[in-house]
Parts: structure tokens; C-alpha cells; sequence
């Protein structure tokens, strides 16, 4: 795994998706399989949107994330 600095407490990335759920919407919504790195790559962007989604809470002086955090509507 490898390690990143962006986010104390968290020294290695970890796969952030149930990778056979993953696969399987792909495949029954496409018929298309899926490489295993897909897994990483979206855990990268799950964790991206829900560091911005923290940054939003934060802002508004709230210690709980909520799902207007990850939307537009966050950023008006």
C-alpha cells in the first residue's frame, strides 16, 4: 500500500468500495468485467469527495458530514 501524508491518521490507503458490488453493477449494467485497479482509483475519489464533503462541515462549524456536503447545493 502505499503511504500519503494528505490526512494524518491514515499512513496507507485502503480500498474504500466493496469491490464485488462494484463489479457486479458494472457487469449487469454494461456486460463489461472490471480490473481489479479500478478499485483503487475509486477509492481515490471516494476519498477526494469525502474530504471536500469534511471541509464543507467543517466551514459550517458542524461535526457531523452530511450528504448536503457532498452536493452543489453545499457550495452555495
Amino acid at each position: 500500500m502505499e503511504e500519503t501524508n494528505e490526512n494524518p491518521g491514515t499512513a496507507t490507503k485502503e480500498v474504500l468500495v466493496v469491490a464485488s458490488k462494484v463489479k457486479n453493477y458494472i457487469k449487469t449494467s454494461s456486460g463489461l468485467n472490471t480490473s481489479s485497479a479500478v478499485m483503487e482509483v475509486l477509492s481515490d475519489k471516494v476519498r477526494q469527495l469525502c474530504n471536500e464533503a469534511i471541509e464543507r462541515a467543517k466551514q459550517d462549524g458542524r461535526k457531523t458530514v452530511m450528504d448536503r456536503d457532498f452536493g452543489v447545493e453545499a457550495q452555495q
